[in-house]
């Protein structure tokens, strides 16, 4: 551990400006506490920034609804404060078949009324612009559902806003290209030099096994790979939500928990078996300058090859062009994102030792939950 002056003294130092370090570090600041934020890189690269940008709150259950349901609230207030684009106006859940409106069906008696409200299938066509009638499998659409309470962000402009916009407060201070080594005693050695803060935490996502290596272990901690693709939208297409479709319904909580979800699932078996094996969430949003963002698939690891199967990218690009009535769609991007997965838990709050807390959502809603996951962080340890 270095012993030399510290280069910063702080309340709080947060390790890494991803999703889930700007939280904890724009939460800490709202409560009047000196924050300093280290990233080893530039400038966010990582998890982050290689998303949908869907915030999907309707579709969580339990503690994961709650928190999720803070972060919606936080993502509007920071994108008015940073100036970043974000829109309330939810997701559709398309059905492709009657096992998939039973899910959905389920799910909006279970919930307060609007929070989930059911299409037809000609209402779910016009709010997708949809050109044939045809989704998923090749089956009719026969009806959809409004996820009312989701929100959207650019997560390209998003994260790189809110971290220039807190690097403007009084008391946040940013160190790029600054790497963390450890800390005890109330000083962390990083690349640039001894930091002294009272509290750190570490919110270095799927890298956690990096620095604590017997923690990620403990906690089957693995790297999850998704395989997306930025591609040009249909002429004259305007999504304001995000697009989920039944496979969706076999990953989120809420959708999963329905007793009609075991049939989806049976039935997708049959009917889909390419999109089980890759284990597709197959969904799309549209980015403020038009493009679709489109995907995805998981794979599991603990070090995540980086190569891309185009069998995989092509069949779920077959899929998003069926969901929409038109033949093919052009890629201008493609890119792997990588996130920290455990089949034992969601998210991962953790203190090594007084005053070193570590942070990381363990399955694909970072985005989803983080800002709520913040406040209950910061709030336990203020």
């Amino acid at each position: 551990m270095a012993t030399t002056t510290p280069i910063a003294e702080c309340d709080v130092l947060v390790v890494g400006a991803g999703i889930v370090g700007l939280a904890h570090a724009a939460e800490a600041a709202s409560r009047g506490l000196s924050v300093v934020v280290i990233d080893r890189d530039a400038w966010a690269v990582g998890a982050s920034v290689r998303n949908f940008g869907h915030c999907c709150i309707t579709a969580q259950s339990g503690e994961l609804l709650e928190l999720a349901q803070v972060s919606r609230e936080r993502w509007l207030h920071y994108s008015g404060l940073a100036g970043f684009f974000s829109i309330e106006s939810g997701a559709i859940a398309v059905a492709a078949n009657d096992r998939e409106l039973d899910v959905l069906t389920e799910l909006a008696e279970s919930r307060e009324p609007g929070q989930v409200r059911l299409l037809d299938a000609q209402g779910t066509r016009d709010r997708l612009s949809v050109g044939a009638a045809t989704a998923g499998d090749g089956s009719a659409i026969v009806g959809g559902a409004v996820l009312r309470d989701d929100v959207r962000v650019d997560p390209r402009e998003a994260v790189s806003s809110l971290a220039a916009w807190l690097a403007d407060q009084p008391g946040v201070t940013f160190l790029w290209q600054t790497s963390f080594f450890g800390a005890t005693d109330g000083v962390a050695d990083t690349s640039r030099g001894a930091i002294r803060a009272e509290q750190t935490i570490v919110c270095v996502g799927h890298d956690l096994d990096y620095l604590y290596p017997d923690l990620a272990l403990r906690h089957e901690i693995r790297r999850c790979g998704l395989q997306m693709a930025r591609v040009e939208a249909p002429p004259g297409l305007l999504i304001g939500e995000a697009v989920l479709t039944g496979t969706s319904m076999l990953r989120y909580p809420a959708f999963t928990e329905t007793a009609a979800a075991g049939a989806l699932r049976t039935h997708l078996e049959s009917a889909e078996p390419a999109l089980l094996e890759i284990d597709a969430n197959l969904m799309f949003v549209q980015r403020p300058d038009g493009t679709l963002i489109v995907g995805d698939s998981h794979r599991y690891d603990i070090s995540m090859p980086p190569f891309l199967a185009e069998q995989t990218g092509a069949l779920l690009l077959d899929r998003v062009a069926a969901v929409l009535g038109v033949g093919s769609l052009r890629v201008l991007e493609r890119w792997q994102g990588v996130y920290a997965s455990s089949p034992l838990h969601p998210y991962l709050v953790h203190e090594l030792r007084p005053g070193v807390t570590v942070v990381t959502v363990t399955s694909g809603v970072g985005m989803t939950i983080s800002l709520g996951l913040a406040r209950k962080v910061i709030g336990a340890l203020y």
